[in-house]
This record gives structure tokens, sequence and C-alpha cells, in this order.
């Protein structure tokens, strides 16, 4: 009940803090505004307070604190206007909300108790198909972020800091702090932040869009995104069959129980790399989503200050300000929500100056906004940021280029040559939809030209620099650009749906058009929604659940690289080198060092005692995974050390002090 009672807090004072500060917004967007910015106070005060008082009740106690400051600054400050009034639009966008926004809620949250660690009733742990590879290092974050001192270091790679961004699991260690199971702690912020996303899109929608329909057509556009993948699935053709057959049955499924064999996320042989937001984004990367539900606030906000058209009517200064306080907060939460915030905000200026008279003023107002912004996001970036990208050539670092030329995205891998046609890549992958933003652009509409100059440079900067070693990840930045494009989309197609008013074959054509934008996404929803994968045995979940309570916190065990480690996921504990090439070679380190002597010390332990030294090691972990990737000597370990626990999964030793 406490951290319940301490989330509403945050909430309750978000929604005061934006009334006051923006009562000329609509009712309904007022509440959305406020929540997202309660979620950002949760998840940024705390972090502030640590940083002199550990991870620690005392600084949520102090959050607190800060936020009752805060709300009351903004009721100082407050724009003293009639607030906007409930009106015929409001009562339309809350069916809207309760057809389109609440369903997809209902599905996210469910995804999320299926995909976060599952109890089963054996006692193991289950996940989806889509959380099996990255939930494991984010519940290593959040368990070992209690009670952690500021800056934290990477659990999984001690020593160094923990420069990917972090907030939003840490808002997950505010609520395991406070005494929610780790599943818990974990999937209800997630479900919050899905549902916030949710709604977000559609008042987004509603805002830059022309038609009172059109709202929910962009928002399911986004959501469930697929692509012509299907034709692969279901057409002999495309030179692809499950198990040598050509029934239906049979291919649907091998989507249904293959590992990633759905339309949306097939890159052999088929190179379908479009995954759906909703299966393959907001559900298992975390950071994503909660960078998100803070950047789509701000899309809305930078929309309605600047735009021609609003700016005058609800565009003051103090959602100027707003925005560039959110802006600034972004990128520890995520640093392509931050990156794209800051590509589209220099897009819409470029065009506003072009074709805007008062250039003088406009310009003044952008620059304040940037200033702000600029002022509060610069020491996440040196501090954390620049810390990772640009790192020094020591021994364990630049295991990876950042910041690399690479044309067209995952088309051109590594830069080796493009797999299909560049424009096939994209009908393919996002299908019909992409042809429809091709021809809308082609029309003289300062409306949608002006979306889309936000939308042009996060596309030009994702599809001609690679900003990580992982390639794919400059979807993240895609995405938000395609989120821009969708009101495009939903506009022009709306304009072709009345233009084809008296055709009657019209309803046959929106059918065939909704089956052929939406049916790989309805498959690949469809698959998540059954998909079911063992992470942790019971046994494995006992010897995490015995570490996390009989060690010292923030002690050191030393385990193999494995990605499923209890010891980190489940207990929170220090790992000399956790997820090896699946976390750590993507976030630039190079692990040979580390692999090579952890590996030597199991073989060996008698002569690599310098090893537990160097590491400062605490306990020994042997499991079934230790035993069938190293030769692991168990009677020197024996013979040397004493045995704390056992069961028929893993053994641990703890290494004498000194």
């Amino acid at each position: 009940m406490a951290a319940l009672a301490y989330f509403l807090c945050f909430l309750a004072c978000g929604i005061m803090t934006v009334h006051w500060l923006l009562p000329r917004q609509s009712p309904l967007t007022r509440v959305w505004l406020g929540m997202c910015f309660g979620v950002l106070g949760m998840m940024w005060l705390p972090v502030l307070f640590a940083f002199g008082l550990g991870f620690t009740m005392a600084a949520h106690w102090a959050a607190l604190g800060g936020l009752a400051v805060l709300t009351a600054a903004s009721y100082f400050l407050r724009d003293r206007r009639t607030p906007a009034s409930w009106d015929q639009q409001e009562s339309r966008l809350l069916r809207q909300l309760l057809l389109v926004a609440l369903p997809l809620t209902v599905l996210g949250a469910y995804l999320q108790y299926t995909h976060v660690m599952r109890v089963a009733e054996d006692g193991s742990w289950h996940v989806g198909q889509s959380t099996y590879g990255d939930l494991p290092m984010h519940l290593s974050f959040i368990t070992s972020l209690k009670n952690a001192s500021f800056p934290p270091e990477y659990s999984i790679f001690p020593g160094h800091r923990l420069s990917y961004p972090f907030l939003a699991d840490s808002l997950s260690t505010s609520f395991y702090l406070m005494g929610w199971s780790l599943q818990a702690a974990t999937a209800i912020p997630a479900s919050v932040m899905m549902g916030l996303c949710f709604m977000g899109v559609m008042i987004l929608a509603r805002s830059m869009t022309l038609g009172q329909k059109t709202m929910v057509l962009a928002t399911l556009l986004f959501f469930l995104n697929g692509g012509l993948g299907f034709l692969y699935d279901f057409d002999q053709a495309a030179g692809y069959e499950a198990d040598g057959s050509l029934t239906v049955l049979a291919r649907l499924k091998n989507i249904l129980t293959g590992y990633y064999k759905t339309p949306t996320n097939q890159p052999d042989p088929n190179n379908l790399r479009w995954s759906n937001v909703i299966a393959d984004l907001m559900v298992p990367q975390r950071t994503l989503l909660g960078g998100w539900c803070m950047v789509i606030p701000c899309f809305y906000l930078l929309y309605q200050c600047f735009d021609p058209a609003k700016r005058e009517a609800k565009g003051n200064l103090r959602g100027e300000v707003l925005l560039g306080v959110w802006a600034g907060a972004l990128p520890l939460i995520h640093t392509h929500s931050f990156l794209a915030l800051a590509l589209c905000s220099f897009g819409m200026m470029v065009y506003d100056l072009w074709h805007d008279e008062e250039r003088k003023r406009l310009l003044l107002r952008y620059l304040r906004y940037a200033l702000i912004a600029a002022a509060l996001a610069l020491p996440q970036l040196i501090c954390f940021t620049f810390t990772q990208t640009f790192q020094a050539s020591d021994a364990e670092g630049a295991g990876n280029t950042f910041l690399t030329f690479q044309f067209n995205w995952v088309n051109n891998p590594s830069g080796s040559g493009m797999r299909d046609f560049y424009l096939w890549f994209y009908v393919k992958n996002i299908g019909l939809p992409v042809l429809a933003l091709l021809l809308a652009l082609f029309e003289k509409d300062p409306h949608k030209r002006r979306i889309f100059a936000g939308a042009l440079p996060i596309i030009l900067a994702a599809e001609l620099i690679r900003f990580q070693p992982n390639e794919y990840d400059n979807n993240k930045l895609l995405y938000l650009a395609w989120l821009l494009c969708c009101m495009i989309v939903a506009d022009w197609m709306a304009e072709m749906w009345r233009r084809l008013k008296g055709l009657r074959a019209r309803p046959v054509i929106a059918v065939c058009s909704a089956v052929v934008i939406f049916l790989s996404a309805t498959l690949t929803l469809w698959r998540e929604c059954v998909s079911d994968y063992q992470a942790f045995s019971a046994d494995a979940v006992e010897a995490g659940e015995y570490i996390r309570d009989h060690t010292e916190e923030h002690c050191t065990v030393l385990t193999g690289t494995q990605h499923l480690n209890p010891v980190c996921a489940i207990a929170g504990r220090n790992v000399p080198c956790g997820g090896g090439t699946l976390w750590l070679y993507w976030h630039g380190f190079n692990v040979y060092d580390r692999q090579s002597d952890i590996a030597l010390f199991y073989m060996d332990p008698s002569n690599n005692t310098d090893i537990l030294t160097k590491y400062d090691v605490d306990y020994i972990y042997v499991s079934s995974y230790e035993r069938s990737s190293y030769d692991v000597d168990e009677d020197a370990l024996n013979a040397m050390y004493d045995v704390v626990f056992s069961n028929n999964e893993a053994t641990i030793w703890k290494v004498p002090e000194g």
C-alpha cells in the first residue's frame, strides 16, 4: 500500500501541476499530461536525492519533499485563465479512448503479466518470446539499484559507470524498495506507461490530424504496424515453406509456435525487420517504453506551442518552459527519444522560420526552449551518455564503435551491401502506409509538410548514421519518425475515402486494405499472447532468492557469463561479467579478458585465487550453466571453500575475507 500511495501522490501532483500551468488544454489532455508528468517526477526526484543519500527510502522521502515544493511553485506560477471545460469533443474523445486505448492497455497489461517472470505452479519463472533476451538485464538493474550509491555502476560489469539510460528501471526499483514483488514492481509501472502511450498517441493524433475519426486510424497505424510479411508466410511464391506443406493451418502453427517466425520479425531469410511496436518494443524494451511515455507529451507540446494555427491560443510561455524541462529530462530515460525530439524540433523550426513572417520572434522562442533543454540535458550526456559513446581505448573499453556512417539501416548490414532494393525494403516491411505517405507528400498541403519537416531529420539521421554497435537499434529513431508520419497517412487515407464516396466497391476496398495493413500485426500479437518460455527453473529461483536473502547487499559473486543468471537478475548482486556478448558487447565493452579469467578460475581454482582478488569476489556460484560451459574443478572448490547453499541446480561457496 505504501508504494501505491507514493505513486498516486506523484500522479496527483502531476495532474495539479499541469492543470495550473496549462489550464487551456482540454480536461482529458490535462489528465494525460499530468499523469505523464507525475511519472517523470517519480523517475527523477528520487534519483536526484540518491546522489547524496543513495537510492534508499531516505532519498524517496526527500523526493516527496521536493515534489511538494515543485507543486507549490507551479501553483504560484499558475496561468490564471479559466480552465477549458468539458464539451462535446471531450465526450467523443472519451468514447474513442474507451474503444481503442483501453483495449490496447488491457492487452499490454496482459503481456506484461505473462512476460515479466510469471511464476508457474512448480515455482519456475516464465517469460514470453520477446522478453526472453533482454528482461534479465533490466531485472539486474532493478534489483541492484536498491540501496545503491550514486552514480551507480553496472552490476553485470562492476567498475564501470552505468551509462545505459536507467530511469525506467529505477522507477521499478522504487516499488521494489517499498516492498512490491519483483514481478509487480516491473510489470505494473510498465502497464501504466503503456496505457499513457496509447492515450497519448490518440490525443497527439487529435491535435495533428484533421478529421474526427482520423485519430483512431493514426493510432492503429502506429501500434498495429506490420507490413507485408504475411505474404512470406502464406504465399508459396515467396519461397518459404514452414514444413513442406501448403496448408494454411500448418503455416499458422509455425507462426504461433516457432521462435521469431512472425510476419514482422524474420531477419533471415526474408529481411523482415519492422517489428510490431507492442510485441517487440514496448513490452520487452523498458527503456524505450519509458522514453515514449515521456517523448509523446513533448511532441504534443512542441506542436501546440509552435504550430502557427495554435500557438497563440494555447502555446504560451509556460508551455514552452515545461517543454524545455521535459525534453531536458529525457537523456537518462531514453537517449534515442531525446535525440528524436531534438531532430524533430530542428526540422519544425527550420520549416516555421521559412514560412513565418515573424522569424526573429519565433527564433527566440525556439532558442529559449532549446537552451532550457540543453542546460538540463548536457550534464546527463557528458557524465553518462558520452562516457559510453566515446570510450577511451583502454583494456576493457572500446569494445565496439559508436557513431559510424551506415546507409539504409539494417538493409545494409555493416555497410556490406543492400539486401533489398531500397524502396521495396520499406514497402514490404511497413506495407501500404509507406506508399500512402509518399503519395501524400506530393500534395501541396502545409499541414502535412510541416509534420513531415519534423520527421525528416529523424529519418535522415537513422538512415545515414549508426549510433551504436547494434545497427538494429536505429529503429528506435525510425519508429518515432513513423509516429509523426502516421498522422499524415491517416489524413491522406481519410481524404481518399471521402473521394471514393458513391463507389459501390468502397467497403470491399476498405476491408481488403485493413487486412493487408493489419494482418501481420494481428498474427504477431497473437503469437506473443501464446508464447511461453521458462527463464528460471524452481531450483534456480531458490538459489537466486537464497543469495538475495542471505548475502551482503552489493557483494560480488563469481558466475559464468550466461544471460539467464539468477545471481544478478533475482538477487541483484554484482557479477564480474554478466550477459557477455548479448548485452555488454552491444554496450561497447570488450569482455574478452573477464571471460577468460572466469573460465581460467573455474578450471583451476587453486592456482588462480588472484582472480578472486582482482574482481573482489565474495561468493562462487556453480550451476548447470557453469558445469556445461567450463571444466569446473568442484573438488578443488570443496577443499578450499565452505559450501553455504546447494540444491539440484546450483552450489554456492563462500570466499573467506582477506
